[in-house]
């Protein structure tokens, strides 16, 4: 049963694909180094001029406009750089500056820009619609044909790269004139200077043509404001000082507000006032002499007479006291029948009544200061409140009048620094300054840029081993042919019996016999015949002579010529053979040996002779052999027929029996053959025999018969891998036991 088995290629298989098919790698190697020696040797010297500039931080434009909108000396951050550099880079490239160029310099009667023909662009001519023709004479600019091929010349030649990190731009030009290369990036550096102060003049220009016009509105505008501010000023009584206080803040007077502070103030007083009075009568209608006692002296508290009523009572306490103690210590001393005692009790009642009068006054006095001091903060609160209403309304306007100011004083600002920057306009736009610098300006290079042959040839040669290692790997993957002893074992699921190395045509003639193994018995080939001898030998048989049986898949895989020398190599291991050429369609065993008789196998087998003519090879050789005879018309019959009878004959008298046979599969004559014999030898030719046509043919011996099916690989080549690792040697030419390679062994 065919089995089907999927391998990964591993290095060892890559490399053994890459001796096998190296002339692939070779040829693709050899052709890509030819083309590109050829184009290094035709193509045309160019020379590469390039140049540096350095593009510095933007300054301010003319008027300094832009230091009203941002911060002034403010650094730019990386991105507006980059934007900035890029944007140089695109203007060097861009259509103005190459025309300016190629007109200045003169290029277009250069041989880079002249007009060549081109098959493909002859071929897109005829397809594409045709344009208005260039009228003869006119300037580039007009001349859109011509325009557009001078710049597509121009910009395959410029290449412009800005310097990583840094404010650098490169300018590189190739011409085959070097002085015209040097010439280009000079010019193209004089133009983006040019450019960008003309750019900035023009805009400065505009600026003051535009701002001009533009001032007078603004002064009627200052004026209107500040006229609007003397009215404001004058409605809302706020006076300027025209002095500043410590914080900077300008100081100015408003009679309303310093009223309303004073209102405030009067306010503040009235109330104290009324609280105090109500504690006063407060405490005069409790009758607290103790604190109408401590009242006296307050300044508070009001009016002289309450002050000196308030004294008055302090006095009356103390002489009460003084009474009191006075009673007490007659009381003591002389008893309560003492006469003067009644006296001391009516002085200290005397005084008591004068107490009592007085409270009762100071009550009546404190009640009547309460309702003076109620209505007094009434009758102020009353006014702060009038006082204020009227700064309310005045409020409104100073808000108004302090942003009206506000306005003026911004728009007086911004007229005079305009008119101070429309004056240094004037001077700044006449100078001719800008922020590009020439680092390293274009020089003459000594030597052509292109093109480069060590690294053309480089490239040419890597690419060339490298598509031709892929055109090997894709030649071996379509290659349905067997290449190696491994695909044959794979493919069989035995080992091969052996194998034989290509020979050339020299030595395929084999000298007057036309058999290598006898006219050259030490050469490779005649040591890999002796190796499958061995292996026959070893197969088993004892004593019994052996038929062996050669065919091969298709003709034209050498089974005559390896079927002839083992026949020769049984022969000098003295035993009889006999050499059967049972091809009798296209029996070749004659022409290989340069033998020729008259009669042969296809007349034995059709009874026209009743003993076969054998043809000898010397009398001291064991071989004979016998050819195919006549072609029949039914070889296939005859083989069926005759065959077995006469193979039983021979082997009475023969060692081994070796038939020739016709190819397997082309005919069914091979398979006829094939049960009669002992062993059968299946030839496969590297580099001829298809993988399937080999496997069919295996498994058509194996289903047909029960004997030995051995398989012999023909015509490899001794420097393949697979011919190393199975005689472990490389050479064709090396012959075992030479001096030659004696140290290679």
């Amino acid at each position: 049963m065919e089995t089907h088995q999927t391998n990964e290629l591993t290095l060892r298989d890559l490399l053994n694909i890459y001796r096998k098919r190296r002339r692939v790698v070779y040829g693709t190697v050899l052709v890509l180094g030819g083309l590109c020696a050829i184009y290094c040797a035709v193509s045309t010297r160019r020379y590469q001029a390039t140049g540096t500039v350095q593009i510095q931080k933007e300054s301010s434009d003319g008027l300094g406009l832009d230091s009203l909108m941002s911060d002034a000396g403010g650094a730019s951050d990386a991105l507006e750089a980059n934007i900035i550099i890029q944007t140089q880079a695109n203007i060097l490239q861009s259509d103005t500056l190459a025309l300016r160029t190629i007109e200045n310099l003169r290029m277009e009667g250069t041989k880079d820009f002249q007009s060549h023909w081109s098959p493909l662009g002859w071929l897109l001519g005829l397809i594409s619609p045709r344009g208005i023709a260039d009228r003869p004479g006119v300037p580039l600019e007009d001349a859109p044909d011509r325009r557009r091929r001078a710049l597509t010349v121009f910009a395959k030649n410029l290449k412009v790269k800005p310097v990583a990190g840094t404010r650098l731009i490169e300018i590189d030009y190739l011409n085959p004139d070097p002085k015209l290369a040097a010439a280009v990036v000079n010019e193209l550096t004089q133009g983006l200077i040019d450019y960008t102060f003309q750019t900035r003049f023009n805009a400065t220009n505009q600026a003051s043509t535009w701002l001009t016009g533009q001032l007078a509105e603004l002064r009627k505008q200052s004026e209107d404001l500040q006229a609007k501010v003397v009215n404001l000023e004058r409605q809302s009584g706020v006076y300027s000082l025209g002095t500043v206080d410590s914080q900077g803040r300008e100081q100015a007077y408003s009679g309303v507000l310093d009223q309303l502070q004073q209102e405030t103030t009067a306010v503040s007083l009235a109330q104290q006032n009324r609280v105090l009075k109500g504690a006063i009568a407060e405490a005069a209608k409790n009758g607290d002499a103790e604190v109408l006692s401590g009242l006296s002296g307050n300044s508070m508290v009001g009016n002289v007479s309450m002050n000196n009523t308030l004294a008055l009572i302090q006095s009356l306490r103390q002489q009460e006291a003084t009474e009191q103690a006075a009673v007490q210590e007659a009381e003591a001393k002389y008893g309560a029948s003492y006469p003067k005692l009644a006296e001391l009790r009516a002085n200290l009642a005397g005084v008591r009544r004068s107490i009592h009068d007085e409270e009762e006054r100071i009550k009546g006095r404190a009640e009547s200061d309460y309702a003076i001091a109620v209505q007094d903060e009434k009758n102020t609160r009353s006014q702060f409140e009038l006082t204020k209403a009227e700064a309310d309304k005045l409020n409104d306007k100073t808000i108004e009048y302090a942003i009206v100011r506000q306005e003026a004083s911004e728009s007086r600002e911004l007229y005079e620094d305009l008119l101070k920057r429309l004056k240094e306009a004037g001077v700044l736009e006449g100078l001719k300054s800008s922020n590009i610098t020439v680092v390293d300006p274009g020089r003459v290079p000594s030597k052509p840029k292109k093109p480069n042959v060590p690294l053309y040839m480089f490239a040419a040669l890597g690419g060339g081993f490298f598509l031709g290692c892929l055109g090997a790997l894709l030649v071996d993957t379509l290659d349905k042919k067997i290449g190696s002893i491994h695909e044959v074992e794979e493919m069989t699921g035995q080992t091969i019996l052996g194998v034989t190395p290509f020979i050339d045509s020299t030595e395929r003639s084999g000298g007057q016999t036309g058999l290598t193994a006898l006219e050259d018995p030490q050469s490779t080939f005649a040591e890999a015949l002796r190796a499958i001898r061995t292996a026959i030998l070893l197969t088993g048989g004892g004593d019994r002579s052996r038929v062996i049986l050669f065919t091969s898949s298709i003709a034209g895989e050498g089974k005559t010529l390896v079927c002839a020398n083992l026949a020769v190599v049984l022969a000098q291991s003295n035993r009889r053979v006999l050499l059967v050429d049972t091809d009798m369609r296209r029996g070749a065993l004659g022409l290989r040996l340069n033998l020729s008789t008259p009669s042969g196998l296809s007349e034995l087998l059709a009874g026209q002779q009743q003993s076969p003519q054998f043809t000898s090879l010397g009398s001291s050789f064991k071989l004979d052999i016998l050819l195919s005879g006549t072609p029949p018309p039914n070889p296939s019959e005859l083989l069926d027929s005759k065959m077995k009878e006469w193979l039983d004959v021979w082997r009475k008298h023969y060692d081994f029996i070796v038939l020739d046979g016709p190819p397997l599969l082309p005919v069914a004559d091979a398979q006829i053959v094939h049960p009669l014999a002992d062993i059968t030898l299946l030839l496969a030719r590297s580099g001829l025999t298809e993988r399937a046509q080999l496997q069919r043919s295996y498994h058509l011996l194996n289903d047909a018969g029960k004997h030995f099916v051995g398989v012999i690989v023909n015509g490899l080549h001794p420097h393949d891998e697979s011919y190393y690792g199975y005689y472990g040697y490389q050479k064709y030419s090396y012959r075992y036991g030479e001096d030659g390679n004696a140290k290679s062994k």
